[in-house]
């Protein structure tokens, strides 16, 4: 049937390329407690600690693109096996970070680790969006994201279980006033614990790349003759409604991450543990998972660009709550805004490749994964906020709140442009 969310055909290479979000979403998961851990065993100021998500969303700016055009040239499969050897070396970079005690070297793994992921978000997600009628193409990607928040759970729980929680440079009351030499062998038995996790993942991702090398994936060609990359790109930039997704993509991740990384930095505020901050992490990827699958049904019967209107809504007016309030009530409203964030990647890449024939959507698609730069960038200007009185998250009052809280005005900011995005699509829908 032509509304068929998935064909028969593209069954076992679905299920194939779905597992994959969850793999990168284990990775995404994984590295934001990160920050805050970096920051305690290595004592760093959260603006320096927030370099781990500059490099980790800094590598999807700078492969995306190259990853189109490879995948372009070379197709999917070649395009997903690159991404999970990309992965598997970033991954095990880790092993002589974590001998050399180099932060640089930690950064520079989860640099390369990310020109995979780059490469598997730039293939996957165009390829879930062609296995089928283009009537269901943004309900089946919000399908197949699905499995993302998976990931994300699998990740948190193996960062709180076997990183948090044995960090002994957390578990210190007085770890910054010991001596040169206990802080030394403190931080090398930190810096393996949090090396394991990558290296564990890296031979699941070798699994994965000797699976799907073994297995017969479909090759799906556009229907008319290649378009000239400068005649394409020429399109892109003339296109309103891709370029307006593009940067709705930048400000939703730049959002995400700032939400989920520094969870810690505002439970700190209140009085919360790290560990305890981790349990509250996974009611929000919870909410996140449990709002992705109810938006997925929720397509059937309303718009997409009116769901996303008033998701962005949501997330705006929890993170102005989340501003208000240094207490509990603000953690809750800060947890919310996952739910509110859930549908908001893959409806904002399907609607903005909508009206795209399918070579131009390949190389619209490094656009939007270019776009998670924004998870790069934003924490790192959210870092600066949170540092302005000093390294602590509350230092000073910023009008009334401690300078951590009035962070979250740029969560607040990037749910407004998303809103404009949604709008827009509403109108130019009811215009056509």
């Amino acid at each position: 049937m032509k509304d068929q969310l998935i064909e028969k055909k593209y069954t076992l290479p679905f299920i194939l390329i779905t597992c994959l979000f969850a793999l990168w979403g284990f990775a995404n998961a994984v590295t934001d407690p990160m920050v805050q851990a970096f920051k305690t065993v290595l004592e760093l100021s959260n603006a320096q600690a927030s370099w781990v998500q500059m490099a980790f969303y800094g590598g999807y700016f700078c492969m995306a693109l190259p990853a189109a055009l490879f995948v372009r040239k070379q197709g999917y499969k070649k395009g997903v096996l690159l991404g999970l050897a990309l992965y598997f070396i970033g991954a095990n970079l880790f092993i002589p970070a974590a001998q050399y005690e180099a932060f640089w070297f930690f950064c520079l793994g989860l640099y390369v680790l990310t020109f995979g992921l780059a490469f598997l978000e730039t293939t996957a997600n165009p390829y879930i969006l062609a296995m089928g009628s283009k009537t269901t193409a943004t309900r089946r990607l919000n399908f197949a994201q699905l499995f993302n928040p998976v990931g994300l759970i699998l990740g948190l729980v193996i960062a709180q279980q076997f990183v948090l929680k044995n960090l002994q440079s957390d578990n210190i009351e007085n770890y910054a006033s010991l001596d040169i030499a206990q802080k030394a062998l403190i931080r090398s038995a930190d810096l393996m614990v949090i090396r394991d996790p990558y290296v564990a993942i890296g031979l699941v991702i070798a699994l994965f790349f000797i699976l799907i090398l073994v297995t017969k994936m479909p090759v799906i060609q556009s229907e008319q003759d290649r378009l000239e990359l400068k005649k394409g790109f020429s399109e892109l930039i003339k296109n309103k409604r891709y370029r307006f997704g593009v940067g709705a993509q930048v400000f939703y991740v730049g959002a995400q991450i700032m939400c989920w990384t520094y969870i810690y930095q505002y439970a700190e505020n209140i009085g919360i543990s790290n560990t305890t901050a981790a349990n509250y992490q996974f009611i929000a990827f919870l909410l996140f998972f449990s709002g992705r699958a109810l938006c997925t049904y929720l397509m059937k019967f309303i718009p997409s660009a009116r769901l996303l209107s008033y998701f962005a809504i949501g997330g705006f007016l929890c993170s102005v709550m989340t501003m208000m309030n240094e207490s509990l009530l603000g953690m809750y409203c800060l947890i919310g805004i996952s739910f509110f964030m859930s549908l908001m990647f893959p409806t904002i890449y399907g609607i903005s490749l909508k009206k795209l024939d399918q070579d131009l959507s390949k190389i619209g698609a490094a656009g939007l994964v270019m776009a998670i730069v924004g998870g790069a960038l934003m924490p790192q200007l959210q870092g600066r906020i949170i540092d302005f009185g000093g390294r602590a998250v509350n230092d000073i009052k910023v009008l009334g709140v401690s300078e951590v809280n009035f962070s979250f005005v740029l969560p607040a900011l990037c749910f407004v442009y998303i809103l404009a995005f949604g709008r827009f699509i509403l109108k130019e829908n009811e215009a056509s």
